[in-house]
Parts: C-alpha cells; structure tokens; sequence
C-alpha cells in the first residue's frame, strides 16, 4: 500500500488531469446509457397503458349502450379511464374506492335533497357533506372521495330537471369499472416478471458498479473515489422507488389476471429477494462511507478486504440473474460464503477501527443477501459467522505447538536448582506479576 501510494505522489499533474478527465467521461456515458434505458421503459409503459385505455373506453362505451341503451353514457369510459390510468397496482384499489365513492354521493346528495330541496346553497351544503362522509369512511383523499363530491353534485344539480340519475351512474361506474379491470386481467395484461426485471435492472447495477468502484478504491488507497462511489448509491432512491411501485403492479397482476397465474412461484420469489434488496443499499452506503474515512486516515487495508467487497458485488449480480432465469441459489450462496471467508480472512491480517467497522457492514450486508435468498436470519447469520471464522483460522492458525511438545523429565537423582533472588521476565503479553 505505501509503495503504492509513493508511485502515485511522482506522477505528473497532466497524468493525473487525464485520469479525472477518463473517470468524468465514464460517469457521463453511464449516466446517459442509465437515462436512454429509463425512457425506453417509460415509452413502453406509455404505449400499454394507452392501448389499454383506449380499448377499455371503447368497450366501455359499446357495453354501457347495449345494456342501458342509447345515449351519451359518458361516465362509463370515463371510470374505465380513471381505472387504467390510476397508478399500476392501485387498480382494483381504484375501481372499489370509485363504486363506493359513487353510492356515498347517491346517498348523500338524495337525502339531502329530499329534507332541504334544491339551490345553489344546498348543492353546497350536500357536497360538503358528500366530501366529510367520504374522508370519515377512507380516512384520507383519493378516488373515493373524489367521486362522492362529483357525483353529489351531479344529484344536486341535475336530478331536479333530469329524474332518476341514480340507477344510471351507478351502472355506468360499474360497468366502467369492471371493463377496467376485464382489459388489465385477461385482454391486455402484462409480465409480471418483465415488469420487476425491468425495475430491478437500474437498482442492481447502480449497486454492484458502486461496490466494484469501492474495492478497486481501496486497492489503490483512492479515498475520494470511495467518496464518489457513496455519492452515487446516495441518489438511487428514485430507482427504489420505482422498485416498489413495480412489486405492486406485478402483484396485482399475479392476483387478478388468470393468464400471468403460472408465473405466481417466480414472482413471489423475486419478490422476496427484492425487498432485502433495499437495506443492502445501506449497508453498501455505510461500506463506502467508512472506506472513504479509513483512506483519509491512512488505516492499513488487508488485500483481503477489497475482494471481500468485490466478490458481495459478484453475489448480488448471480442473485438477480438466477431470480430472472428461475434457477437455483446455490451459486449465490457460495458468493456470499466466500465473501464472508475473506472478510474474516481481512480482519485477521490487521485493521483499525473504521476498518473493522466495515467488516461488520460487510458480515450484516451478506447476511442480509442470504436472507434473500431464502435463508432464515439464525441460519443466514450462522453461515456468515462461520465462513469468517474460517477465514480468520486460516489467515491466523491456532498454536498447537505446545500441545504436542514433548515433556523434559529430570534424570532420576539430579538435585532440583537453587532458586535465585533473581525475579524471572515475564512472558510476552504475559502479566507483569
């Protein structure tokens, strides 16, 4: 490491300006391939999700027609809309808080009417009431109040001219509804197991490039590219987030669409080996955190440790490819084995404080990756204790030499010494007595 560190003082200025310049343009060419694969996944999910709710307007319409006869059923496609447009895995959620919401506002808005009669102050009054009703039953805003104030106001309003809007808007929010969901679960629905690919991709590289950038970081003793690497997986939130909504998209179709059933077993476990995926970003932040701080203090850094931190990157890679392609874990597993192996391996060759600290990030990160794997906590935290221990035996084996010296007997007849008044050293590490 020092003679390292006193190669890299004796290089030129411009040596070290090109170096940066590199380093800038990898960053900008990642950032530009990371935004070109964001918009293409946003394009394809703006052409399903118009396909599938211009078909269900459509079909929405032509059903209201045939079973309520000709005339402008405007709020049929519309709910049909409203529910496909409705955030992905939120749909089923959206079409039961849009009958509701429609029955509260029918219910409200007729009583109203009947004790108070019709005007402008009334139709105030009831869409109040409509709106309270609905926050007091969902205990929050949304689809549900959204149509109780609506369809309120449409009770208010038009019944006194237009009788029996009742039966009507109830119809055509039902038949809205279950187009809605008719076109997600069984015309137009999507691959679960796509979806969360997808999603997952943006989160799984960021991850593994910045623990790569941190073991090669603490190679070359480089604590600001260990700072840079913490800056990175600081900003994956947004790609988090999109994880998440995607969990619940795929779920919903796994739930309700008949023709993505045999992909259930898949997806729940690519759904339990996700959401570990999230405190594995933060144990990846702390890793680079106190790899930059050990480098600024110029703590010593075992070989060991960067390919400890190297090969957690290789495991999460193995971990998302056997998710997608539905083979076993094993391999996964014994990345994280040897991983831990050579964590323990590290620590024995001598650390500090910042670097035993990440250590201990290192051993709770490969548990955490066992647990998604399927492993139970006691046995994921198990196999990672024992893989350091082994580790640590092997960079540091126990002393047996005493144990099999032989034993020096005196020869029989020779007097025992004289004891001196000179006091004996005490052994190494010894107490002083």
């Amino acid at each position: 490491m020092t003679d390292r560190r006193a190669e890299d003082t004796v290089r030129s200025p411009l040596d070290g300006a090109v170096e940066r310049g590199g380093l800038a343009l990898s960053r900008v060419r990642d950032q530009g391939g990371a935004a070109g694969r964001n918009r293409l996944r946003q394009l394809e999910i703006t052409v399903v999700i118009s396909a599938q709710a211009g078909l269900a307007a459509a079909l929405a319409a032509l059903l209201a027609q045939m079973l309520l006869g000709s005339g402008a059923h405007v709020f049929a496609p519309a709910a049909a809309v409203g529910t496909i447009a409705t955030a992905i895995g939120q749909r089923a959620r959206r079409t039961f808080e849009l009958l509701v919401g429609v029955g509260l506002g029918i219910v409200v808005g007729d009583l109203l009417r009947a004790l108070l009669g019709s005007g402008s102050w009334q139709t105030g009054l009831v869409v109040t009431l409509a709106i309270a009703t609905a926050l007091l039953v969902a205990g929050r805003g949304g689809a549900l109040v959204g149509q109780a104030g609506g369809t309120a106001v449409l009770i208010a309003t038009l019944a006194p001219v237009q009788p029996g809007l009742e039966l009507p808007r109830i119809f055509d929010a039902l038949v809205g509804g279950l187009v809605g969901l008719f076109v997600v679960a069984l015309l137009l629905p999507v691959n679960p197991i796509r979806v969360l690919d997808r999603a997952v991709e943006p989160v799984i590289a960021r991850l593994t490039e910045q623990l790569d950038a941190v073991a090669h970081a603490l190679t070359r003793g480089d604590a600001d590219a260990a700072q840079r690497a913490l800056d990175d997986l600081r900003g994956i939130e947004p790609d988090i987030g999109r994880l998440n909504e995607a969990l619940s998209g795929a779920e919903e179709v796994v739930t309700i669409a008949p023709a993505r059933w045999h992909r259930r077993a898949r997806f729940h476990r690519y759904a339990d080996a996700t959401q570990h995926l999230e405190r594995l970003v933060l144990y990846a932040r702390s890793i680079a955190r106190r790899s930059a701080t050990a480098l600024q203090y110029d703590e010593p850094v075992p070989p060991a440790l960067p390919d400890a931190v190297a090969r957690l990157g290789d495991a999460v890679r193995e971990l998302k490819r056997a998710c997608k392609s539905g083979e076993d874990l094993d391999r996964t597993r014994e990345l994280v084995r040897q991983g831990a192996e050579l964590a323990g391996r590290a620590w024995s060759q001598g650390v500090r404080a910042y670097g035993e600290a990440m250590i201990s990030d290192l051993r709770t990160g490969q548990s955490e990756l066992l647990r998604a794997t399927g492993c139970r906590p006691e046995d994921a935290n198990g196999t990672v204790r024992r893989a350091a221990g082994a580790g640590e035996a092997e960079a540091r084996p126990p002393v047996r030499a005493r144990m099999s010296r032989p034993v020096r007997r005196r020869p029989a007849g020779r007097p025992r010494p004289k004891a001196t008044g000179r006091r004996l050293a005490p052994a190494r590490g010894g107490p002083a007595g």
